[in-house]
């Protein structure tokens, strides 16, 4: 990963590099409206509302059918396949590619999101909205926060025992394990959010569905199966689901560059230099929830998910021609990517304030 300065900036009088910097970015969305990209995709996401509800409950009556018994595990893991499908719309929902009206876009990722998954949808929106706006930026992106793992020098460096500092150094080889707990941290975010004192927008909503979701799932869990089987079963699930959803979204920005808090930057360069993307055939599409063309969805983030796919060469040819760093690779690269990074960071081997990107935003 590299870093821009803080001394880097876009500004400039009318017709200067600022100027132009933020007319690129017009001008792709002409390109892309006139291919027709834009419009919505109602046809592909009601299939996949449908099919998310239909196998939820077809897979609910085969778990009672099957009954008490450690095959039950396997049912565990498919629960958690298609309990993270079923965020990925719930997150397309939240991005308004579903629908033109808001007001429906917003029930149906609250009916996912809090329902089907049993996530706090305004937890997650809330956290998701600010990354969007100031991705891989040290105060603005909530993702590279200072917590268990440091995704930036600077977070490195606020380990204040020998031990902290020295798991800071080994921390690629602890990340993967730990999205094995991620799915136990995203209800309990969710969930800690939603009864939490701040003002929270249809909170008893939020919350009755989470409760519903949670509570009904425990309950014909361990009617079902005998208490080891039961707490196996939830076990398998929550740590599935939180190693699928970290493997899908872990590569999408970790290793790439990371941006001062005082950091100015035209939108396209934000989006574009800050975002990975994964290359594969459709295949990839499905088992990333279109996170795989992560470029094009941080540009145009209201994008129906199968257009991402039809708009990439655009974007990359775009982005050739005006010189901007447009970056692919395979799933594996980027999970190597991720792993060196983060050993790299935690030992303070990367400079925060120091970056070779810099001279493209010095006036």
């Amino acid at each position: 990963m590299t870093t821009i300065t803080s001394a880097s900036r876009v500004s400039g009088p009318p017709g200067s590099a600022r100027e132009r910097q933020v007319s690129s970015f017009t001008a792709l969305t002409r390109k892309v409206q006139e291919a027709g990209l834009l419009g919505r995709a109602y046809g592909y996401y009601w299939t996949k509302l449908v099919a998310v509800t239909v196998l939820g409950l077809g897979l609910a009556a085969a778990f009672i059918v099957i009954g008490d018994t450690w095959w039950q595990m396997i049912t565990a893991v498919v629960l958690a396949l298609l309990m993270t499908q079923a965020a990925f719309v719930g997150h397309d929902a939240a991005h308004r590619q579903i629908f033109v009206s808001g007001k429906w876009n917003e029930w149906v990722s609250m009916i996912v999101i809090n329902l089907f998954v049993g996530m706090g949808h305004g937890w997650w929106q809330r956290k998701h909205t600010k990354h969007h706006a100031k991705p891989n930026q040290l105060d603005g992106d909530p993702d590279i926060e200072p917590g268990v793992l440091a995704f930036s020098a600077y977070a490195a460096e606020q380990r204040k025992t020998p031990l902290t500092r020295w798991l800071a150094t080994k921390q690629g080889y602890f990340f993967y394990p730990l999205l094995l707990l991620e799915g136990v941290n995203l209800h309990f975010q969710g969930i800690r959010r939603v009864v939490s004192r701040g003002k929270v927008k249809r909170r008893w909503v939020e919350l009755g569905f989470i409760a519903f979701r949670l509570g009904t799932f425990a309950a014909l869990v361990f009617l079902v199966l005998s208490p080891g089987k039961a707490a196996a079963f939830i076990g398998i699930q929550l740590a599935v689901f939180g190693l699928y959803m970290g493997l899908s979204f872990a590569p999408n920005h970790i290793g790439m560059p990371i941006v001062p808090a005082d950091v100015k930057i035209d939108f396209l360069r934000r989006q574009v230099l800050m975002s990975r993307n994964i290359s594969g055939g459709r295949a990839m599409d499905t088992f990333m929830g279109g996170l795989n063309f992560q470029v094009e969805h941080h540009l145009f983030p209201s994008m129906a998910r199968p257009n991402l796919r039809k708009v990439a060469p655009i974007v990359r040819q775009y982005c050739q021609d005006l010189g901007v760093r447009y970056t692919e690779t395979t799933l594996v690269q980027s999970y190597r990517s991720v792993f060196h990074y983060l050993n790299r960071v935690g030992r303070g081997g990367l400079d925060v304030w120091a970056c070779p990107l810099a001279a493209q935003y010095r006036v």
